[in-house]
């Protein structure tokens, strides 16, 4: 029996909202920001209420940028950034899921030591192997391109272990009805498998996706032409003016259309999201 206990729910709640304010409230700020002219925060006050400049502000944001920041238009900044997070996410989850199929269910030598050396690599990030990961991609001339600002971070170890651990609870039966049925394992692999694990997929691809769109050091690192930088690249640059104040309204702007589309994401494929997170029976 569950007691009905008015003041804890009134306490529960209560975090909650404090919470949701405590998240939302800087993004409300940010917005409020966007709609006012660049003179309206020179006082050091930050208003709270919209202002009139909101269409001048993300009309220019998307026809102009901030050239004086040396950042073009957001638009094609955002199409670089979407490029680079759906090709990140889809290299992962295609390289991890087929290393985790491979790991579980082929007997080969050092199948065992194989999966621990990529697991180690959780312990060597991007950032730890920055400098040798930019010398091949400058010998292979994958500087200022999709590729360079993709391939060298696609390989997960975090997505290979949580498939492998998946794939470790299908039942073998599975496996044997296929085999008798004459299935190979391309066969198994794409009509039962990949189904099964939709729900994994989905959730590590949003995971996956916003990783990815937040990338700042890498791409910053392997793109000196602004026709491939990403938006948290230009947000950076927007916000370093030399010997000028920054227009932290369009700057605010630029932050705001960033993150539209990981919001959108997320919301898309919420259902999928959670499930794919709490779904224990497959």
């Amino acid at each position: 029996m569950v007691e009905n206990r008015p003041w804890l729910t009134f306490l529960s709640h209560l975090v909650l909202i404090i919470g949701v304010v405590t998240v939302v409230f800087p993004v409300y700020v940010a917005f409020i920001a966007s709609t006012h002219g660049p003179d309206d925060f020179l006082s050091g006050v930050v208003p709270m209420l919209p202002g009139p400049h909101m269409v001048e502000n993300y009309t220019s944001m998307f026809s102009e940028g901030m050239s004086s920041s040396g950042a073009p238009a957001i638009g094609p900044m955002m199409l670089n950034s979407l490029i680079m997070a759906v090709g990140v996410a889809v290299g992962k989850i295609t390289i991890s899921i087929l290393s985790a199929f491979a790991i579980v269910y082929f007997r080969f030598p050092f199948r065992i030591l194989s999966f621990w050396l990529i697991f180690i690599t959780l312990m060597l990030p991007v950032e730890v192997r920055i400098v040798p990961t930019f010398n091949v991609v400058a010998d292979l001339g994958m500087l200022n391109s999709y590729g360079g600002l993709i391939v060298p971070i696609i390989a997960s170890a975090t997505a290979t272990f949580l498939f492998r651990q998946f794939f470790l609870t299908v039942p073998e039966e599975l496996m044997e009805a296929a085999r008798v049925d004459g299935a190979g394992p391309v066969k198994f692999f794409f009509d039962i498998l990949l189904p099964l694990s939709v729900t994994n997929i989905a959730a590590l691809f949003i995971i996956l996706f916003v990783l990815g769109w937040n990338q700042y050091l890498w791409p910053l690192i392997v793109t000196t032409d602004q026709k491939y930088y990403t938006v948290v690249m230009g947000i950076k640059r927007m916000a370093d003016t030399a010997d000028a104040i920054p227009r932290w309204n369009t700057v605010m702007a630029a932050v705001i259309l960033a993150a539209l589309p990981p919001v959108l994401i997320i919301v898309a494929m919420q259902r999928l999201f959670v499930k794919g997170l709490v779904e224990t029976e497959k």
